[in-house]
């Protein structure tokens, strides 16, 4: 019972709800929108178990693959290299597992979540505009448009959607909405520049072995 009134799952502001196996109650406008809030994030929670799952097994992956070309010909400016293409890749699958993690909280309102993806947004969008610069500066690779796009551009735009939805909030569903949508941006832009590392590297053995000739 809610007071005099039963127990329902109702979305209604006179009603009690069931969520992640307590019981709330709404008796006013202020529990009414935290017990919203709570709602909206718990009909995330699937969504960020599997996207959170994904980008900690790539961070192992990544681990493994680092490790398997570890042997290959030391290229000139490798760690200024290395720092703008491959923990970049690092960084991201990290930034999506914080913010499943994040989200999946037991918070009792949408508002400390948002400040924490907010300030997650902006951390990004400077540790964006740093790997432009580092890409610049760098000379073991002369990068494509294609980096450009993946490396800097789309986590950049990423990065920025999770700062601008934090001051969004009000618009609760639809901020939740672009979250998930950076969270999955992330998420491709690591897989696709990780796939884009191992066959760099695949080629450039293949390379150097053309170049050795056969012994």
């Amino acid at each position: 019972m809610c007071g005099d009134r039963p127990l329902a799952v109702l979305f209604d502001p006179r009603s009690s709800a069931i969520i992640r196996g307590k019981r709330f109650c709404a008796s006013d406008q202020h529990d009414w929108r935290i017990l919203s809030a709570m709602t909206a994030l718990a009909g995330w929670e699937n969504f960020y178990v599997i996207v959170g799952s994904s980008a900690g097994a790539l961070i192992g992956l990544q681990f493994v693959v680092i490790t398997l070309i570890s042997e290959l010909p030391v290229a000139r400016d490798l760690e200024r290299a290395s720092r703008a293409f491959a923990t970049p890749t690092i960084i991201h699958f990290a930034a999506v597992l914080l913010l499943s993690a994040v989200i999946s909280a037991p918070w009792h309102g949408i508002s400390g979540a948002a400040i924490l993806w907010g300030a997650l947004g902006l951390a990004g969008v400077l540790y964006a505009a740093a790997i432009a610069r580092r890409m610049r500066v760098q000379t073991a690779y002369q990068p494509e448009f294609e980096d450009w796009l993946f490396h800097a551009l789309l986590p950049f735009v990423a990065y920025a959607t999770l700062a601008i939805s934090a001051f969004a909030r009000s618009h609760m569903y639809e901020a939740l909405f672009a979250v998930a949508a950076a969270a999955l941006l992330l998420l491709f832009i690591g897989i696709h520049n990780a796939w884009d590392a191992v066959t760099y590297h695949v080629f450039l053995k293949t390379r150097e072995q053309e170049k050795a000739g056969p012994k």
